[in-house]
């Protein structure tokens, strides 16, 4: 379903490939490995750290081996995540790679991964307390203080930080240093010094007490220890990677649950027998069947029975949509209502709910230009920030702050610095705010779209099926004086239902639904008149239905009454339909595209939100301006009788007048301009050549979700932005603070644990984001 099992062909001589990566702690590593894997001839890599997956596209010699072989003498893992088991749940535990470690946002990996990682926190907080605790109350400190504190703080350090050491060696020996290089040379240097004034220096004395202070003091004490800074530090930092865990996975939350939702198992009918099998032996071509309550296993065509399918799992609608023989359902949808035989069309990777967690995939995988900007920053960071902590040391030094005072702020320097706050800004907001736009129905290709949302002014609204419903409808019975309106809808019906144009099937559907029954009479002597109507015998009556020159032809008038209502109906952009019988015009139909219930508020929405809407139809300009009058579009921003490869020359034309255009559409004969407009919006009810074109597909068929995408679109980009504010902001000001000796090496970790953590739970406040209709 992740599209990653192996590599899929583009364009020319380029294939795509997704690696799941291991070994990742911090966002230079992933700039590292990207910077690698582009080195390659041909080789186009983007690493995202929050999903802990390079995409890349390669092509030439190179090979998905050579693409892991980079990887790993970079120093981590690399591995073609495995396709997804048959069974309802993976093994747990698994590497980089496999299906337990592949899903998007699961890093790190599994829930083992962090039930390892509470249980590495609990037990350094354990040891950790009692040595600040007792650092902190210099009353507390008894004779032999200093040895209990190494004894608890020696394996928290060195135990506790395993992670961090381990990582900073493996850097050192591919000539590297990242964020882990930082802590581990920051935490074993206070450690070393504690340890060499304990044993060579006067710290080790009986009743030696050591006062705490929040900031650096200058002169030279060999008997100072900081033991508290060391193992503070690294529980501190546990925290923020174990919280950092947590969050990362709410943020994949909804993706999972996403690639979850499908049938496990399908009752598939073979010969008329029902036989249960693993939904991934279902064929296009197989019927199945849905019982009451069930999944419907995969998309297809209803071929028996008729029910009520509830969606919302994957549009977000809350009201369960009708279904009969003949109409098209969704997999992972659930059957409501009655029994279903289905006729799968999709199966596997090409169905709707695959193709959704796909796109939603690869937009988590993305990169804003900001977050390349931060990318490129925390590539030079690490070692910039080693010769700051070394001119730091000088710097005390040569001023007389002696060698405690330089040593601490060097290590102060080492700590605050650690760039992970950059590494999560963007992936970690696209992560929920596209997870959470899947759960809405609405579908973000990727964080270049973000940047589109906030810049458009003009939102392009095509009519047929976007505004209005695509289908004829009849809207009104206009009935002559003394007859009855259920008498003209029973006849009208019944004759119109024997024909197949779709204005008659409109009178036919509307006559039922308004009767309250799907039986109406059986016509005699029907006959088709050609570019006229039709006729016919119902119930020992001729009637006739169709044009005013139809009853012409049998020396019918139109009564004044009726007239008047067939201009009206002319007038407001409606087909007029007269209704005869027995030599007598009886009433007048209006039949039209109907506007969709919801359409004018959703105008009033997109308005709202500093768009101006346009309308743009191939119908004539009086049925456009009559539709555009009923949502609340100008008449001035009506764009009428525009053939379909004109549309894009429209989008062109509104872009040169210096307008940022946004479009919303659902038709073939709309995708080539959806791709051209600055922002595509492809209802997900129209075809799949829209949804392609499209940067932002909206799942329901419901114009209210185009203003609730751009709402969530820049409600992302605001929090992205937010975050990398933030992360910037607090290295830009900490860094001088620290090197200043105005930060206890403590209280650097726990400002830098404190802002990576801050980013995430600014990112989860996207879960809340609610479409304004629910």
């Amino acid at each position: 379903m992740n599209g990653s099992s192996g590599s899929t062909g583009t364009s020319g001589v380029q294939d795509r490939v997704e690696l799941a990566i291991g070994g990742m702690t911090c966002a230079s590593c992933a700039a590292r490995i990207e910077k690698k894997l582009n080195r390659l001839e041909g080789v186009t890599a983007s690493v995202n750290y929050a999903t802990e997956k390079a995409t890349v596209s390669y092509g030439g010699e190179v090979r998905v081996p050579d693409l892991i072989a980079v990887v790993e003498k970079t120093g981590y893992t690399a591995a073609v995540p495995a396709p997804p088991a048959p069974e309802p749940a993976p093994a747990p535990g698994g590497a980089p790679g496999t299906a337990a470690g592949a899903g998007p946002g699961t890093a790190p990996g599994t829930p083992d991964d962090l039930g390892v990682l509470r249980h590495r926190l609990l037990v350094t907080v354990a040891l950790a307390v009692p040595v600040i605790v007792l650092a902190m109350v210099p009353a507390w400190q008894f004779e032999y203080w200093q040895w209990l504190s190494l004894t608890l703080a020696a394996p928290a350090v060195i135990w506790g930080g395993w992670s961090f050491h381990r990582a900073a060696f493996v850097n050192a020996r591919h000539g590297a240093a990242t964020m882990d290089t930082l802590v581990s040379i920051g935490t074993l240097a206070a450690l070393a010094w504690s340890v060499w004034a304990l044993f060579f220096g006067m710290a080790g004395h009986p009743g030696m007490t050591h006062p705490f202070e929040l900031t650096i003091q200058r002169g030279d004490a060999g008997g100072d220890i900081y033991l508290e800074a060391a193992a503070g530090v690294t529980a501190f930092l546990l925290t923020g990677r174990y919280l950092e865990a947590r969050a990362k996975r709410k943020a994949g939350a909804a993706l999972r649950a996403l690639m979850e939702l499908g049938a496990k198992e399908v009752t598939v009918l073979r010969d008329g027998i029902p036989v249960l099998l693993p939904v991934g032996r279902l064929a296009v071509g197989d019927r199945f069947l849905v019982r009451p309550g069930e999944k419907i296993a995969t998309d297809g065509v209803v071929v028996e029975g008729s029910s009520a399918v509830d969606a919302a799992m994957l549009t977000g609608e809350s009201v369960p949509v009708e279904v009969a023989v003949g109409d098209t359902v969704t997999g992972a949808t659930v059957n409501a209502g009655g029994r279903l035989v289905v006729e799968a069309t999709r199966v596997g990777a090409d169905t709707q709910l695959a193709r959704m967690a796909k796109l939603v995939e690869d937009a988590q995988s993305g990169k804003a230009a900001a977050q390349r900007l931060a990318d490129r920053i925390s590539a030079v960071f690490v070692p910039a920030v080693l010769v700051l902590s070394l001119g730091t040391l000088a710097f005390w030094l040569l001023t007389g702050g002696g060698v405690t005072a330089a040593f601490t702020a060097a290590v102060a320097v080492l700590i605050i610095a650690c760039p992970c706050a950059l590494g999560l800004a963007t992936p970690t907001a696209l992560m929920v705010g596209t997870g959470r736009g899947a759960q809405l129905g609405i579908l973000i290709k990727g964080p270049e779209v973000l940047e589109n949302t906030r810049k458009a002014d003009t939102i392009v609204l095509d009519k047929t099926g976007t505004v209005t419903t695509g289908r004829m409808t009849l809207l009104a019975v206009r009935a002559a004086e003394g007859t009855d309106e259920a008498e003209v809808l029973r006849l009208a019906g019944a004759l119109e239902g024997a024909s197949e144009h779709p204005i008659a099937q409109a009178v036919a559907a509307g006559a039922a639904e308004r009767l309250g029954t799907t039986a109406l009479p059986v016509p005699e002597d029907f006959a088709n008149v050609p570019g006229l109507g039709v006729q016919g015998v119902v119930d020992g009556h001729a009637v006739l239905v169709g044009r005013e020159r139809l009853l012409a032809e049998w020396s019918i008038a139109l009564p004044g009454a009726l007239a008047e209502a067939r201009d009206a109906a002319e007038t407001a952009g409606r087909t007029a339909i007269v209704v005869a019988w027995d030599g007598t015009a009886r009433a007048v139909l209006e039949v039209a595209d109907a506007v969709k219930d919801t359409s004018a508020e959703a105008v009033a929405r997109l308005r709202d939100l500093g768009l101006t809407p346009i309308l743009l139809t191939g119908d004539n300009r009086t049925v456009a301006r009559a539709v555009a009058a009923e949502v609340g579009i100008d008449a001035e921003h009506v764009i009428a009788e525009v053939l379909p490869q004109d549309k894009v020359e429209v989008v062109k034309r509104l872009q040169a007048e210096g307008r940022s255009v946004a479009m919303v559409g659902d038709g073939v004969n709309d995708a080539a301009a959806l791709a051209t407009a600055d922002l595509g919006l492809a209802m997900g009810t129209g075809t799949d050549a829209a949804i392609e074109a499209g940067d932002l597909t909206l799942v329901r068929g419901d114009l209210r979700a185009a203003a609730d995408a751009i709402r969530l679109s820049r409600k992302t980009l605001f929090t992205i932005r937010t975050n990398l504010g933030w992360a910037f902001g607090y290295n830009v000001a900490a860094l001088p603070l620290a090197a200043a000796g105005l930060l206890n090496p403590m209280l650097a970790g726990a400002a830098m644990a404190f802002s990576s953590v801050s980013v995430l739970a600014n990112s989860l406040r996207l879960r809340a984001f609610r479409a304004l209709d629910r």
